[in-house]
């Protein structure tokens, strides 16, 4: 597991004009992305849904999930968030960068551009038996 800080801008993705600028630890066994849910709030981002976590310790916490337009660097996606409450920390999560077509290398501790794979089938045309 890897950590370091960055600058990203959130969104809400039915209105980009209202958007700020937060300070996220990037943690890479961190799944989703973690944002105080006063800041989503104040963007006119809302819960979706609510899902069950497990803290280190084992500890089961709900948190509600939502979406939010991320922009980091010249890339910028609309991804899965949870809304943050007391004592979470900001997080970039792994399925937000590689939304962004990105990913965390711990042992460099940076950011790097995720090389796109793309699976291609042809299909045999002919019989078939």
């Amino acid at each position: 597991m890897g950590l370091t800080m960055v600058e990203a801008g959130i969104a809400n993705p039915f209105n980009l004009a209202r958007q700020r600028s937060l300070t996220f630890l990037v943690d890479s066994g961190a799944v989703y992305t973690v944002i105080p849910r006063a800041e989503l709030e104040s963007l006119g981002i809302r819960p979706t849904r609510e899902r069950t976590f497990y803290l280190a310790n084992g500890q089961p916490v709900r948190r509600e999930m939502g979406e939010a337009r991320i922009t980091f660097r010249d890339e910028s996606a609309t991804c899965v968030v949870l809304f943050g409450e007391e004592g979470d920390k900001n997080l970039l999560g792994v399925t937000t960068l590689e939304n962004l077509g990105l990913i965390f290398d711990p042992m460099r501790q940076e950011i790097m551009s995720l090389p796109m794979l793309i699976a291609q089938i042809r299909q045999q045309f002919g019989a078939l038996s």
